[in-house]
Order: C-alpha cells, then sequence, then structure tokens
C-alpha cells in the first residue's frame, strides 16, 4: 500500500511505524512525533515548515481521536492540507477491534487465520 506520493505521514510512536510497515505502508515520510520528544506546538512548526501533505493516523482510543482533531484543526488553520481518509476508514472499518495502530498486525493475522479456516472448512464440506 502506497501512501500519497511524497506526503508526511504522523503516527504516535515507534511501535505504529513498525506495525504500518509491517503490513506493507510504503512511506519513508513517517514521523513518529512521541518519539521526537518535542512538545505539540513544535512539532507543528517542524509539520507546516514540511509544507506538503500531511495523513494523521493516530490511535484510535479517545486520547487518539482528541488528538487528531487538535492536530487536524491547527495544521488546517495554518495552511497544511490535512489528509484523515486513512484515519476515517480504519476507524470506521475496525469498529472499536482495533484500539491503536500497533495493533494493526496481530489485528490482521488473526483475521487471515479465521478466513484460512472458515476457507478450508468450506472446501471440506463442499467436497464430502
Amino acid at each position: 500500500m502506497k501512501a500519497s506520493a511524497g506526503a508526511l505521514l504522523i503516527v504516535e510512536g515507534e511501535k505504529d511505524v513498525e506495525s504500518l510497515k509491517a503490513i506493507g505502508v510504503e512511506n519513508n515520510n513517517i514521523i513518529a512525533f512521541k518519539s521526537l520528544r518535542k512538545n505539540f506546538y513544535d512539532l507543528v512548526d517542524e509539520i507546516s515548515s514540511a509544507n506538503r501533505e500531511v495523513i494523521l493516523l493516530v490511535d484510535f482510543d479517545r486520547r487518539g481521536r482528541e488528538l487528531m482533531e487538535r492536530l487536524a484543526k491547527i495544521l488546517e488553520e495554518i495552511g497544511v492540507k490535512v489528509n484523515a481518509f486513512f484515519w476515517k476508514n480504519f476507524h470506521d472499518l475496525l469498529n472499536a477491534d482495533v484500539k491503536d495502530i500497533e495493533g494493526l498486525v496481530t489485528y490482521l493475522g488473526n483475521l487471515r487465520r479465521k478466513v484460512e479456516k472458515q476457507f478450508s472448512y468450506s472446501i471440506c464440506k463442499i467436497s464430502d
């Protein structure tokens, strides 16, 4: 999966970066903002100086939603193009089954095993 070309992808931590790479996200412009050890406004300054689209992909819990709304509002106010498409779609699709980005790898692995099990069960039923 390729994120928007040249976009800056914002996640919360290094485990989120590892998780996204493990599921095939190809983006060399990922910022794990908690790992930067910068305050919120320093992060906003750094993002705004990059002058490119920003994809926000923070956790889906209450704190993540609050961070998403806060970052999106401030960045849009200073003219940064904010892309929340992936976050909104993951949030809606996962329906509280996954609370954070780092949990995507485990969730997808479990889902894959369930599908394979169901598929092999269905094949056995057909061949009987």
